[in-house]
């Protein structure tokens, strides 16, 4: 048994269980329709008619479906000191309005050029939304019930996709890809309203409050940036991420290309890939949440749920050289699926091994290596497809980064490795 350890002291936010769960309801919600957002342009990639009418190829394509990335990316850094210095509540509102509109003036694009601005727009709109919901879960669940809170919050970026890509083909089917883009960028203000009347605009005060009873100072940045634990831990996020995109940008490509499947096969079966990656990531972060309330040492539990989900999604590589379609098409949504053990718990293990420094901005950092690979992973998934005439070479690609990450977690990210309050 791992040697018992002392929970930390839950955050002194004062909100009823009933009224946590519903925010936290809402800011899955919210999430659910940013990803729609995001994938709603792949699916229509995979479309002939699409890529006719802009004239791409299969470089073009992968820009374009990197292009969310390079603001968004970009922008981590920036939007978690906004969420630090405004508060949660104000700043995902103003984002999400952003987004929202950008997501429905896609469907009026009329060239590649056009469409690529959009996409760039809707990653400055959407750069909030996860600083915004890591830093009011921060505030407002104790450790042994944050697991599961995150688990929930990164699961809705499962769930998104997983309804994205049921709903965005139905209506290109009924209506066009125009009013496609237009009716999802627009339906999800609705959740709005939940998050402007539930939520309070007090994160601020409660990180005041939480320091203060704490009695412990916060950790100068140097000190976070000084940390192997820290720089293990973006290496870790970067290899998670890079396959997540590889699956979120290519998979319905590679489903329909590859394995000859039809626009309903491809939906129905990358729907349930991303179905069963957002159960794992729920049911994951339940129970390392329940080890930890038993007395579990909290690193080590995190840690190795992160790596068993990077073992499990190395799988994929299995339909990179089997020749059976019905082995390939398992893998893919297997190995999808066994990711989510790393969802939830290589995101508190963060706030677990540097629990005194800004969340917004930590966030942000870690986010930003979240979402590079969300530049690099259509951009070099595209360059290997053409250059080599098949996807072979990117899922080899797509291993590599795994492996990198499982030996960071299992080497780098550790508790003697934690930032520590030394020098200025």
């Amino acid at each position: 048994m791992m040697p018992a350890v002392t929970p930390p002291a839950p955050s002194p936010a004062t909100l009823t269980p009933g009224r946590r769960w519903a925010i936290i309801g809402a800011l899955c919600a919210i999430y659910i329709f940013a990803y729609i957002d995001r994938i709603n342009l792949s699916v229509a990639l995979s479309v002939k008619d699409f890529a006719s009418f802009f004239q791409l190829n299969d470089i073009d394509r992968g820009a374009l479906n990197s292009a969310f990335f390079w603001t968004y990316a970009a922008l981590q850094i920036p939007a978690g000191w906004v969420v630090d210095r405004f508060g949660a509540k104000r700043s995902l509102a103003v984002g999400f309005i952003l987004w929202s509109i950008v997501g429905a003036g896609t469907g009026l694009s009329q060239t590649f050029a056009q469409l690529f601005v959009m996409r760039l727009f809707l990653g400055i709109g959407e750069s909030v939304v996860t600083p915004a919901g890591m830093r009011w879960i921060r505030f407002n669940c104790p450790e042994e019930k944050r697991g599961f809170a995150i688990g929930l919050f990164m699961a809705a970026a499962k769930v998104g996709p997983a309804i994205g890509n049921f709903i965005a083909p139905w209506l290109m089917l009924a209506y066009g890809w125009r009013p496609m883009f237009v009716m999802l960028g627009l339906g999800g203000l609705v959740c709005l309203i939940p998050w402007m009347i539930l939520v309070k605009d007090d994160d601020r005060a409660i990180e005041k409050r939480t320091t203060l009873a704490n009695a412990a100072p916060a950790l100068p940045f140097s000190a976070i940036l000084r940390s192997p634990a820290l720089w293990g831990t973006l290496v870790g996020t970067f290899a998670y991420q890079y396959f997540n995109y590889f699956c979120m940008t290519w998979m319905q490509a590679y489903l329909v290309e590859h394995l000859h499947l039809s626009q309903r096969q491809m939906s129905i079966f990358s729907g349930s890939s991303y179905a069963g990656f957002a159960a794992v990531a729920i049911a994951a972060g339940f129970a390392a949440d329940r080890l930890i309330a038993r007395g579990f040492d909290a690193v080590k539990v995190r840690r190795r749920f992160a790596i068993a989900g990077l073992v499990v999604a190395s799988t994929q590589l299995v339909g990179a050289f089997t020749s059976s379609s019905s082995v390939a098409l398992f893998f893919a949504i297997f190995s999808l699926c066994g990711l989510g053990l790393t969802t939830a718990n290589y995101w508190a293990l963060t706030q677990t091994l540097i629990p005194g420094a800004a969340v917004g901005r930590i966030v942000g950092i870690q986010n930003c290596a979240a979402n590079i690979p969300g530049i690099v992973a259509p951009l070099l998934t595209g360059w290997l497809k053409q250059t080599t005439g098949g996807y072979t070479a990117p899922m080899i690609a797509a291993s590599g980064f795994l492996l990198l990450g499982i030996l960071s977690y299992v080497f780098v990210v550790r508790k003697e490795y934690a930032p520590a309050l030394s020098g200025p």
